[in-house]
C-alpha cells in the first residue's frame, strides 16, 4: 500500500554563534553564523523539540512506532528513541529503534519508514533526526558544522508527499569520523573529502536515480543537496544541471551543516513552500550517498504551535564572545570535571520518570483537580485517588514567581528559576531563551524537553519554561 509524509516539523536552537567570532573578530549584524545548541541543549532535547513541533494538532496514541536518527546520542547501549517516546508521552507499546553511524542515518531512517508503513508492518511512524557535532574549537570544519532537528510523521491517509523511487551509492572511505570516545569530528585534507568522497558519490547517485524513473533533472521543481561545504555544493549542482532557482537553500551561514539532520531539515525546509504536483529530489551525503524521490499531493497543513524551519530561523540570540560558546559546550578549562560523583540513582530516576521525562501530573478522579507531581492526597477534595495522568509538556502557562541565581552553573549568568502556573498546577521550573530584562509577571510561556545536568557522567533531563511566541 502507499505511504508518504503527513506531517513535518523542525528544531533550530534559538542561539548563534556568529563565524566572526570564531576568527577573533566583531561580530557584524547580518554577518554569516550558525545555530548551535545551548549548555542545556543536545541531539535528544532537540530530536524532542522537532517531534513535538511535528505532531502539532496530532493526535499522539496514534503513533506505532519511532525511529531516532543521529550520530551524537550522548548514551552507549540506551537507545534515544525510547527517550524521545517517554518525552512525547507516547504509548508504552510503541515500537522504537535507532539509526546512527553514518551521516545518511536521517534519510536511511525516513526510508525505512516509508517502507515499513508501504509493508503494512505498522500504520503511523515517526521519525526525528539530529545531531549536534563539534568541531576542534577555531578548526576550520567549526565554521561549518551547526546544529538542528528535523522530524516526520509517515502513514498511509492525509499524506503531503509520497516515495516514488530510490538509488544509493555504498563508498567505503574514511574522509569524515569521529572515534568512539571523541569529542570532535576529524577529516582528512579537505580536497580529498571533496573530490574522492563527496562529489563523484552525489553526483553517482543522482543519476543512477534519474535513469531508475527515467527523469531529467528538469523534472524536478525542487532539489535538495547535502552540502558539504558550499563550495563543493555548487560544483555538484552544476555538474548535474541543476537550474538555480530549483536548488533548495543549504542555510550555511544561518545554520550550517547538522549532521543526520541536514538533508531531512532542508526536505522539511521545501516541503513548507511545495506546491501539490511538484516533485521533489533529495540526496544525502555518508559512507557514499542516497538519492530519493517524492511526489507532492498537498501543501503542507499549518497547524496551532508548528513553526518549522522558517518559524525557528526568525527565533535567534547571538552569542556575545567565543569565551560564552566555549563555555556552553565544556570547552573552557575549569577546576572541576563536570559530571564526577554518582548522580542520581537508577531506582529514583525510574519511580519519578513520569514527572521528570513525560513532565506528566494526575488529575483525581473524584473532582477532577489537577496536581504536580502527583499528591498522596488531593489538595481540593482531599480525597486519596483513583488518579489519572494529567500531560503537562503540550500546555501554555504563566510566570507567578521568579528569582535569579547568580550561583548556579551557567555559561551566562543568571540562571532564572520561576514558579511556573499550568492550569491548576504549580511548577518549579528553571525558565530559558530568555533575557534577564524581559522576565515579568504573568509572561506566557511553553515547555521544553532540556538537558539539565551531567552528573554520574551521563546527561540527565527535565524541562524548562520557555516564553511563548505569538
Amino acid at each position: 500500500m502507499p505511504s508518504g509524509i503527513a506531517a513535518c516539523g523542525a528544531y533550530i536552537p534559538m542561539t548563534r554563534l556568529p563565524l566572526a567570532l570564531i576568527n577573533g573578530r566583531p561580530a557584524k549584524e547580518g554577518g554569516p553564523e550558525k545555530a548551535v545548541a545551548y549548555y542545556d541543549e543536545d541531539s535528544a532535547t532537540m530530536a524532542v523539540a522537532a517531534a513535538v513541533d511535528c505532531l502539532s494538532g496530532v493526535e499522539r496514541g496514534e503513533v506505532d512506532a519511532v525511529f531516532f536518527a543521529s550520530t551524537t546520542y550522548p548514551l552507549r547501549e540506551k537507545q534515544g528513541a525510547v527517550l524521545i517516546a517517554k518525552a512525547l508521552d507516547l504509548r508504552v507499546d510503541v515500537e522504537t529503534a535507532d539509526f546512527t553511524g553514518s551521516l545518511r542515518a536521517g534519510t536511511d531512517a525516513l526510508k525505512a519508514a516509508l517502507r515499513a508503513v508501504a509493508a503494512g508492518g505498522v500504520d503511523t511512524v515517526l521519525v526525528v533526526a539530529s545531531d549536534c557535532r563539534m568541531a576542534a574549537p577555531r578548526a576550520t570544519m567549526e565554521h561549518n558544522l551547526g546544529d538542528a532537528a528535523a522530524a516526520f510523521l509517515v502513514r498511509r491517509d492525509g499524506v503531503i508527499a509520497t516515495l516514488e523511487a530510490s538509488s544509493a551509492i555504498a563508498s567505503e572511505m574514511q574522509d569524515v569520523w569521529r572515534s568512539d570516545g571523541d569529542d570532535f569530528v576529524h577529516s582528512w585534507e579537505d580536497r580529498f573529502v571533496v573530490e574522492e568522497g563527496y562529489v563523484p558519490s552525489m553526483i553517482d547517485a543522482v543519476r543512477q536515480l534519474l535513469a531508475k524513473t527515467a527523469s531529467s533533472i528538469d523534472r524536478f521543481e525542487r532539489v535538495v543537496l547535502y552540502a558539504h561545504d558550499a563550495r563543493s555544493h555548487a560544483t555538484v549542482a552544476r555538474t548535474l544541471g541543476i537550474e538555480e532557482s530549483r536548488i533548495q537553500n543549504t542555510l550555511l551561514g544561518r545554520v550550517g551543516n547538522c549532521g543526520a539532520a541536514f538533508a531531512p531539515l532542508l526536505l522539511c525546509a521545501a516541503l513548507e513552500s511545495a506546491k501539490a504536483g511538484e516533485r521533489i529530489l533529495v540526496a544525502s551525503y555518508g559512507d557514499g550517498a542516497e538519492a530519493f524521490s517524492l511526489a507532492v499531493a498537498d501543501p503542507v497543513a499549518a497547524a496551532p504551535g508548528r513553526k518549522g524551519v522558517t518559524g525557528h530561523l526568525v527565533r535567534r540570540r547571538p552569542l556575545r564572545s567565543y569565551d560564552s560558546y566555549l563555555r556552553s559546550r565544556g570547552l573552557d578549562r575549569v577546576e572541576w570535571d563536570a559530571g564526577t560523583g554518582p548522580g542520581i540513582s537508577a531506582t529514583v530516576r525510574m519511580r519519578e520518570r513520569d514527572a521528570d521525562i513525560s513532565l506528566l501530573g494526575a488529575a483525581c478522579e473524584a473532582c477532577g483537580h489537577a496536581h504536580f507531581p502527583r499528591p498522596h492526597v488531593c489538595y481540593k477534595c482531599h480525597g486519596r485517588g483513583p488518579w489519572r495522568p494529567h500531560r503537562l509538556s503540550d500546555k501554555t502557562g504563566e510566570v507567578l514567581a521568579y528569582t535569579f541565581d547568580f550561583f548556579f552553573p551557567t555559561p551566562e549568568p543568571p540562571a532564572i528559576m520561576t514558579i511556573a502556573g499550568i492550569g491548576e498546577c504549580r511548577v518549579h521550573i528553571q525558565l530559558a531563551d530568555i533575557a534577564p530584562d524581559q522576565v515579568r509577571l504573568e509572561l506566557p510561556v511553553r515547555f521544553m524537553f532540556r538537558k539539565i545536568h551531567d552528573a554520574g557522567g551521563k546527561p540527565n533531563y527535565f524541562w524548562k519554561a520557555v516564553p511563548a511566541e505569538a
